[in-house]
C-alpha cells in the first residue's frame, strides 16, 4: 500500500490509538531493584555517582524495598559491603555475612518480594577481583568452591533466588549441585551468562567498594567485541543448570540480548547496569535531555530488544510514572 492509500499516521493520531496497537510494553512486573546492603543502623551513605542511590543498613533496606514492593516491583537484588576484607572473601559466606543477615530482614519484613543475591567475591576480597588469587592469576577451580559456598549460605538464609555474577567457568554446576544435595532444588539459579568486561560498570564499583586493585577483569569477563561467544556461554550455563540468563550490560548490548532471545526459551534478563543510569542522570542535570523520557524510552529498547525483565536503579522511579 502506498500514500495516499494507506497512511500510517491514523493510527497515531491520539493517544487510545497508540496505546491499542503498542507492541512493546513495559510493566512494574518487569522491574529488579538493586539494593546496596551495609553494617550499622540508621545508615543511608549516599552514593554520588548514582543519583537517588545509597549504602543502607538493613533497617533503612527493608524501608527501601517496602516501598519498592508497595509500587509493585516483584523483586530486589542484594549486594553486600562487609566490614572487613581478606583474600578468600570468607565474608561472602560468612553465615552472619551482610547479606545473609539483609536476606533474613527482608523475607521476615516483607515476605512476598523476592529476594535475589549476587553470588560474587569481588566485594569481599582485598584484592577486589571476583574470584582466589594465586601470584598474578586469577585461579577459576579454586574460586567454584568459595562461589558454591556464599550461594548455599544466601539460600539458607532465605535468599528466594541466587545469581553468579563472577564469570568463572563451571560456577552454574557447583553451584546447582551444592544446593541440590542440600535439600534446596527450589531455589532458582539467575546467572549472568553474557557479562562483558565494560567501562559502564564505574558507579556501581564505587557503591560496592569493589574495583579490582591491580590488572582488570579481561580474563573472565567477556570481551565486548565479541557475540557468538555470548551464545556458546549462554547455552554452558542453561546445560549447567540455570533457570534465567542474564546480558550485562544493556544499552550497548541489545543486539547480544536480540540474539539470546533468538536462540533460547529460558525467561531473558538484562543489567541496565550503573553507567547507563548515571549518563541519565548527569545529562537530565545538565539540562540536556527529559530524565524521565530518556529511562522510559531506556527500558521499553531493552524491553523490545527481547529481556522479559530489567535490573535497573531506574526501578522506583519508573514503577511510579507507570503508576501516575
Amino acid at each position: 500500500m502506498l500514500f495516499p492509500d494507506y497512511r500510517p499516521r491514523r493510527l497515531r493520531q491520539n493517544a487510545a490509538f497508540r496505546r491499542m496497537i503498542r507492541e512493546t510494553k513495559l510493566s512494574t512486573d518487569d522491574l529488579i531493584l538493586p539494593l546496596f546492603a551495609i553494617n550499622g543502623k540508621g545508615v543511608k551513605n549516599p552514593i554520588d555517582s548514582m543519583p537517588g542511590h545509597y549504602q543502607l543498613s538493613i533497617d533503612n533496606l527493608v524501608k527501601a524495598a517496602s516501598k519498592a514492593h508497595e509500587l509493585g516491583i516483584p523483586a530486589v537484588m542484594l549486594f553486600g559491603i562487609p566490614e572487613k576484607k581478606d583474600p578468600l572473601a570468607t565474608g561472602a559466606y560468612d553465615k552472619n555475612g551482610i547479606v545473609q543477615n539483609a536476606t533474613r530482614a527482608l523475607k521476615d519484613k516483607i515476605p512476598d518480594l523476592a529476594v535475589i543475591t549476587d553470588v560474587c567475591l569481588c566485594q569481599y576480597t582485598d584484592h577486589g577481583h571476583c574470584g582466589v588469587v594465586e601470584g598474578d592469576m586469577i585461579d577459576n577451580d579454586a574460586s567454584l568452591d568459595l562461589l558454591a559456598k556464599t550461594a548455599l549460605s544466601h539460600a539458607r538464609a532465605g535468599a528466594d533466588m541466587v545469581a553468579p555474577s563472577d564469570m568463572m567457568d563451571g560456577r552454574v554446576a557447583e553451584i546447582r549441585n551444592i544446593l541440590d544435595e542440600n535439600d534446596l532444588i527450589n531455589v532458582p539459579i539467575l546467572s549472568y551468562a553474557a557479562k562483558y568486561c565494560s567501562a559502564f560498570y564505574g558507579p556501581f564499583r564505587d557503591a560496592a567498594h569493589s574495583a579490582p586493585k591491580f590488572g582488570d577483569r579481561r580474563t573472565y569477563q567477556m570481551d565486548p567485541a565479541n557475540a557468538l561467544e555470548a551464545v556458546r556461554e549462554v547455552i554452558l550455563d542453561i546445560e549447567e543448570g540455570a533457570d534465567i540468563i542474564m546480558v550485562k550490560p544493556a544499552l550497548p548490548y541489545l543486539d547480544i540480548i536480540h540474539l539470546i532471545r533468538e536462540e533460547i526459551d529460558l525467561p531473558l534478563a538484562a543489567y541496565n547496569v550503573s553507567g547507563e543510569f548515571a549518563m541519565v542522570k548527569a545529562a537530565e542535570k545538565m539540562g540536556w535531555v527529559d530524565g524521565k523520557r530518556v529511562m522510559m524510552e531506556t527500558l521499553i529498547a531493552i524491553r523490545r530488544a527481547g529481556a522479559d525483565m530489567i535490573l535497573t536503579y531506574f526501578a522506583l522511579e519508573a514503577a511510579e510514572e507507570l503508576r501516575a
